[in-house]
């Protein structure tokens, strides 16, 4: 998704949350200059059903759907989870802000993990970028691309990890482990798994697919 397609939509979220815009271009500037270019050859997913998994209480039950998969992009710390259930996590996709350990040791090993920059995990970003081997980092955005800093789209990190697959040519999408409906889930945290359905939707409509993860929810969802 172009920064010009996703704009609008980022004004909506800034709106409905009263997050500072250039709260958020201040850490992306900063990331930008800790982060280093990214090949996204290495996570080309051309001709692949991924998997994007979220963190829901479903996800061990569903982790078969994950290793299935030809590629797998877990949000935060669902990556642990499902290398605990031994199956392997392609990229993770994350905001540092519950378990940036994980984080660390991947990029010790070579293995990529998708950073956010956002106006509230200015020092998650300082404490830990540094300290990562950055030539497995790819560094993101929800306001305009910067330097090394991408911006295709996405909100949360599972939404997010979602629309990465797609801007990197994902034939198919899965999503083990996404529990809309959680009852652990309140205040903040719900009002953003609001915004990750409504871009789910959103994504799914821009590739002509029906995500299983939607069935029986699309009428309720508020379009964008």
């Amino acid at each position: 998704m172009e920064f010009t397609e996703w704009e609008p939509i980022y004004e909506l979220i800034l709106a409905d949350f009263g997050f500072d815009r250039a709260a958020d271009e201040a850490v992306r500037d900063r990331m930008a200059e800790l982060a280093e270019p990214f090949g996204l050859e290495r996570l080309d997913c051309a001709g692949e059903t991924v998997a994007v998994a979220g963190a829901g209480p479903s996800l061990e039950a569903e982790a078969d759907d994950a290793r299935a998969a030809d590629r797998v992009f877990a949000a935060s710390t669902a990556t642990d989870r499902l290398t605990d259930a031994g199956v392997r996590v392609d990229a993770m996709v994350t905001d540092l802000d519950k378990n940036p350990g994980t984080g660390l040791d991947r990029t010790e090993r070579g293995e990529v993990v998708v950073a956010h920059a956002h106006g509230d995990n200015r020092e998650l970003v300082e404490a830990w970028l540094p300290r990562f081997d950055t030539a497995h980092v790819l560094a993101t955005t929800q306001a305009a691309p910067v330097g090394p800093v991408l911006n295709v789209g996405g909100f949360t990190d599972g939404d997010r990890a979602a629309f990465l697959a797609d801007a990197l040519g994902a034939a198919g999408l899965v999503f083990p482990g996404w529990d809309f409906d959680d009852p652990s889930v309140a205040g903040m945290k719900a009002r953003k798994l609001r915004w990750a359905e409504r871009l789910l939707h959103l994504l799914e409509r821009r590739r002509g697919e029906r995500f299983a993860v939607l069935d029986g929810r699309r009428d309720a969802v508020d379009p964008l």
